[in-house]
């Protein structure tokens, strides 16, 4: 069995009806967490939260915040349940913003009534502050998604969220996110707005945190079962209290990207979705070249795909285990994989459903059983890979063939990694400044100074915009 990073979205889009029902009907520890929930939903004055997750009764997904909140929950604890009963044991658990809350639960941190109990009572103090605030997707790196927010120079306006090399949110009063929308569109950064019922991450909030701190029930603190890693604490959980732990999160800056890669660093290279759909895992295939994600709940046989990993060998054990370059055709094409905003091109609106708070572009199909699976629900196909201009000919291969391997060699990735149309930044991770000196070197290599200025090879770079580029300029430089 493959040692595994379970992560768990936030807020999302609220979950189709009867997406529990087969979970529910296989497993007891599923049945038994939603009826914990609902009991615990039913003490806080809410509907029962199972009955449209186990049949679609036509009800409607729109009643109101806190179901929205635990109804999210409950599919998040459910998947996470029945990976379990299947005997995957994650090495850690990691949570994007009001999704820490639901991994703690799901290591045992705290009961799944104490769960509930916090995310109502934290949805009711913003919902009291009633801050006309939102939160913008951009298709940019953090430093620029800070700097961009930075333009108005209002405390409140912040970069929210780092979440992979070329998605970040900001969040901040509604008037400066629609100038600093038009700021982004006049750049030619795409940018999308969440439809999410309380925007977050922003000082703005700081009010809202000290009320939930004064009104929100003491929990008690369990030892927990699994390792929880806090994107916006920068470390695992300790003993914090609950209660700190979701307020502090109300005014606090997520780092997605970072807490990621610190993982992948030590090791882990496959990472399994407790949701819906692939949400977090996106982030994490935007940062991490190569690496495995599963999304059960995606699956069109979401028990078979589980019981295959769990009868995956651990390749040499330990608490992560080693990584392993991915053979050549064994991963979905990177523009399959990924699907946050990017520089690319503006994000299509989600049909049908709030866009999740993380962004993530939708893109129509039905689910597949690949070990990475595709986009939500019915989401834009991202654009398959044009081939090689035949004008180039042998010249192109060639050139691009030494292209892979002196990108590989510096970065230290296999070669048929590096797919031609792989986004440098926003789908292999590479920095500006390793860009910068790359393309140096590529300028050297062909005797190219012309190279050096083209900027748009950096903030869209890609080797076949590279390769091209190349062959173009020798051709002109042999009069040709």
């Amino acid at each position: 069995m493959v040692d595994s990073v379970f992560v768990v979205p936030g807020t999302v889009a609220a979950p189709r009806g009867g997406v529990l029902g087969d979970l529910h009907d296989r497993y007891a520890p599923v049945r038994e967490t939603l009826s914990r929930i609902d009991k615990a939903a039913r003490e806080a004055g809410l509907p029962d939260i199972s009955t449209r997750l186990i049949k679609d009764n036509g009800a409607s997904d729109r009643r109101g915040p806190e179901v929205q909140y635990l109804e999210i929950f409950a599919v998040s604890i459910a998947t996470h349940d029945m990976l379990i009963a299947e005997g995957i044991r994650p090495v850690a658990i990691v949570g994007q913003s009001i999704g820490e809350l639901w991994a703690l639960a799901a290591a045992g941190h705290l009961s799944v009534e104490d769960a509930v109990r916090l995310a109502v009572a934290r949805s009711q103090v913003l919902t009291r502050q009633g801050w006309q605030g939102k939160m913008l997707a951009v298709g940019v790196d953090g430093r620029r998604a800070e700097s961009l927010a930075g333009l108005a120079g209002h405390p409140d306006l912040v970069l929210a969220c780092e979440n992979a090399p070329r998605q970040s949110v900001i969040s901040g009063p509604e008037a400066l996110i629609e100038h600093v929308e038009r700021v982004a569109d006049a750049l030619g950064w795409p940018s999308f707005r969440l439809d999410v019922p309380h925007p977050t991450h922003t000082p703005a909030m700081a009010q809202a945190a000290r009320d939930l701190r004064a009104t929100a029930p003491r929990v008690p603190y369990g030892a927990g079962r699994r390792r929880v890693c806090s994107p916006w604490l920068g470390r695992d959980v300790g003993d914090d209290d609950p209660v700190d732990l979701v307020a502090g999160a109300l005014t606090a800056r997520v780092r997605m990207l970072h807490t990621i890669r610190d993982l992948h660093a030590a090791g882990a290279d496959v990472f399994v979705e407790c949701g819906e759909w692939p949400v977090v895992t996106k982030f994490v295939e935007a940062s991490i070249p190569g690496v495995r994600c599963v999304v059960p709940l995606s699956e069109s046989d979401p028990v078979a795909a589980v019981r295959a990993l769990a009868a995956e060998p651990d390749g040499g054990g330990g608490p992560f285990r080693a990584r392993l370059p991915v053979p050549s055709g064994g991963e979905p094409a990177a523009a399959e994989r990924v699907g946050v905003l990017t520089a690319a091109g503006p994000a299509p609106s989600l049909p049908g459903a709030a866009l999740s708070y993380q962004a993530v572009v939708p893109t129509p199909r039905a689910p597949v059983s690949s070990p990475a699976p595709v986009e939500p629900v019915p989401v834009p196909s991202a654009p398959t890979s044009a081939p090689a201009p035949a004008s180039a000919g042998l010249e192109y291969s060639t050139v691009l063939a030494e292209l892979r391997m002196l990108y590989g060699d510096f970065l230290g990735y296999p070669p048929d990694l590096l797919g031609e149309d792989d986004g440098l930044e926003s789908e292999l991770g590479v920095e500006s400044l390793k860009q910068v000196a790359l393309l140096g070197r590529v300028s050297d290599r062909y005797d190219l100074p012309g190279l050096r200025a083209n900027s748009s090879l950096l903030t869209l770079g890609t080797l076949r915009r590279i390769a091209e580029a190349v062959v173009r300029a020798r051709r002109e430089a042999a009069g040709l």
